[in-house]
């Protein structure tokens, strides 16, 4: 183990990727918001909208301060908008219970809204340096691959895997947070799910899963469908809703304005692409219905509206 993390950390210093929520002077608040935006979410993506909302709400306090609504808004094409209303509710939180400060400790971060038991191990460890057992699916698959001899981690996360993780932290503070950001990294750029890079690995002479002959999956993974599902037409209506300056009218969203006789201010572009879908009327009423169960949508007489 100590070469390995010898071997880990130099590569992760001469790799590692330059993200700002890695900077030092990026405040654990930027790391809380890195990490939500990050989940399901390709950096790529994440880069200029965390930049953005980084920019707008540089504490806790300044986004506790607009409406839910606004988080909404700003969370633009990220996907899985809840995560937006979670990070509200987790500002308004911290400013009422402490002090507007993002908490260092695991147990405190886990009490924070929609933060789960990944990102308060996270921001411990990356914004306070503290050891925690950082558990993700890069994480997983180079403790599958490294250590059990699997080529995936099991579908879902299992009591085992935690317990291995835990058993691979190092005892030493420091030394746990460069390993829990090395392997992280390397699954993200080397030991990828679908091609990873064998050759380019700095432990490759200790993958089990190389020295048992690199032996298949026992599962496929499957990625999420889009296309004519319920979150596409979801997603269409939340792209209304987000450049929309007032209510919009049920009608507008079940038949083209061209229709109706007129043509809508604004909102011309994603209403266009909500009816290129050609959603089925079931199919838009169970959209609109899970906006509002999940809280992203609100019906006021003249129409929906992103959340005050």
């Amino acid at each position: 183990m100590p070469a390995i993390r010898d071997a880990l950390a130099a590569w992760f210093e001469e790799n590692a990727r330059d993200l700002p929520w890695r900077a030092a002077d990026c405040t654990p608040w930027g790391v809380l918001v890195s990490e939500i935006m990050l989940q399901q979410t390709p950096v790529v993506r994440v880069l200029p909208v965390w930049e953005e909302w980084l920019r707008r709400w540089p504490e806790p306090a300044d986004l506790a301060r607009e409406p839910a609504g606004e988080a909404v808004r700003a969370w633009g094409r990220l996907g899985y908008p809840r995560r937006a209303l979670r990070l509200h509710a987790a500002a308004v939180a911290i400013g009422a219970s402490h002090g507007g400060k993002v908490p260092g400790s695991y147990p405190d971060l886990l009490e924070l809204p929609g933060v789960g038991s990944y990102t308060a191990a996270a921001v411990a460890a990356f914004a306070f340096g503290r050891r925690a057992t950082v558990v993700d699916t890069n994480i997983r698959r180079v403790h599958a691959r490294l250590f059990s001899g699997a080529a995936l981690p099991s579908q879902a996360l299992t009591a085992a895997e935690m317990r291995l993780a835990a058993q691979l932290l190092p005892d030493d503070v420091g030394s746990s947070v460069r390993w829990n950001a090395s392997v992280m990294e390397l699954g993200a750029l080397v030991c990828t799910a679908r091609s990873p890079k064998c050759r380019e690995c700095p432990v490759s002479g200790s993958c089990a899963w190389l020295a048992a002959g690199e032996p298949p999956p026992t599962y496929t993974p499957k990625g999420q469908s889009w296309h004519g599902t319920d979150r596409q037409v979801r997603g269409a209506v939340m792209a209304v809703l987000r450049v929309a300056e007032s209510p919009v009218a049920p009608e507008l969203l079940q038949r083209p304005p061209a229709d109706l006789g007129f043509e809508p201010d604004g909102i011309g572009i994603p209403l266009a692409a909500l009816h290129r879908l050609n959603p089925a009327p079931e199919q838009l009423e169970r959209a609109l219905a899970g906006l509002l169960s999940d809280g992203l949508a609100e019906l006021h007489p003249a129409g929906f509206q992103l959340p005050a």
